[in-house]
């Protein structure tokens, strides 16, 4: 007799299987990763049919397998019906699935990662329409950098946004001066002072830096050798002082309201006009981040930016 046992999961990945199954990646929040298979869910009057379905959550009773679990009951608590309707909402929502694919573990209690995604599933769906909203785009790619943030917190890998990743300063954007540029490292893990950095570069040798071949060499010849510095670490990108401000309170429970976070300290800005092109910046950057960090890429991406593109 096979041996059961229960767990309560959202469904992120779904596949065909065979003639009639599906093999779907769950997330639960008592065993982490799962990979089970859904019996017979592609036939058309299943039951698993619309509950394999993707961001669908329930409880469910499975089977072990010689080499595949599989479900035996499902009952569906909660389900996205509203990320399906629009393409931003699911495309942002698919990007969040594959970061939580990218660092979800197997075999152990992943509570607050299945509660955190189901979080901001939940305020990408609640989300008003983007035909009855001109900037509905906006938001929807606010709240997927809010989640993106957050699921790199959750990690352990969020990027250092208040304090320069060199000389470990506080960074206090600016906001009355349009000039103030703060720079943004993948590799150093987050944001740069310009003014330390290009110090960091002034006291470097002015000859080129040799290959480690030859700097083995050279130190091996001649022990007394200096230690030769590693270059500063690569700016990937600059930030105004508007960018950074939004930056910095991506780690808030909630996201940060532009209107209500600048008030009248918008002076000289051009917000009305610049409101989409920051919240793409801002996605880019933390999409570079996460995919140098994770060690591969988020497909779902290509839809994002295509649907940026448009508008």
């Amino acid at each position: 007799m096979s041996q059961t046992y229960k767990a309560t999961g959202i469904n992120l990945k779904s596949i065909p299987l065979g003639e009639a199954d599906r093999l779907v990646t769950i997330l639960t929040r008592e065993l982490g990763l799962i990979r089970v298979v859904a019996p017979g869910a592609r036939k058309q009057k299943s039951k698993l049919g619309g509950r394999s379905g993707l961001f669908v959550v329930n409880q469910l009773l499975l089977a072990k397998g010689r080499s595949l679990d599989k479900i035996i009951q499902a009952e569906t608590t909660e389900s996205y019906p509203g990320l399906s309707q629009e393409l931003s909402k699911l495309a942002a929502s698919q990007y969040l699935a594959e970061l939580v694919l990218c660092h979800a573990l197997s075999e152990q209690p992943q509570e607050e990662l299945y509660e955190l995604l189901n979080e901001h599933l939940r305020r990408l769906e609640q989300l008003p329409k983007i035909t009855a909203n001109p900037s509905g785009l906006s938001l929807v790619l606010a709240h997927l950098s809010h989640g993106v943030f957050h699921l790199l917190a959750l990690a352990g890998i969020a990027p250092q946004v208040q304090l320069c990743c060199i000389t470990q300063h506080s960074l206090r954007p600016d906001l009355t001066d349009p000039n103030w540029r703060v720079g943004f490292s993948v590799e150093a893990g987050g944001t740069i002072s310009l003014v330390s950095n290009q110090s960091n570069r002034n006291h470097l040798p002015n000859q080129t830096i040799p290959n480690q071949e030859q700097t083995l060499t050279e130190t091996i010849d001649n022990p007394d050798t200096d230690v030769i510095l590693p270059p500063p670490p690569r700016v990937n990108h600059k930030l105004n002082a508007l960018e950074l401000t939004l930056l910095q309170q991506l780690a808030a429970a909630e996201l940060p309201q532009l209107s209500t976070l600048l008030k009248d300290q918008l002076g000289g800005w051009k917000a009305a006009e610049s409101v989409d092109s920051l919240w793409v910046k801002l996605e880019r950057i933390l999409r570079d981040y996460a995919q140098y960090h994770f060690g591969r890429s988020i497909r779902s991406a290509a839809l994002v930016d295509a649907l940026s593109s448009v508008n």
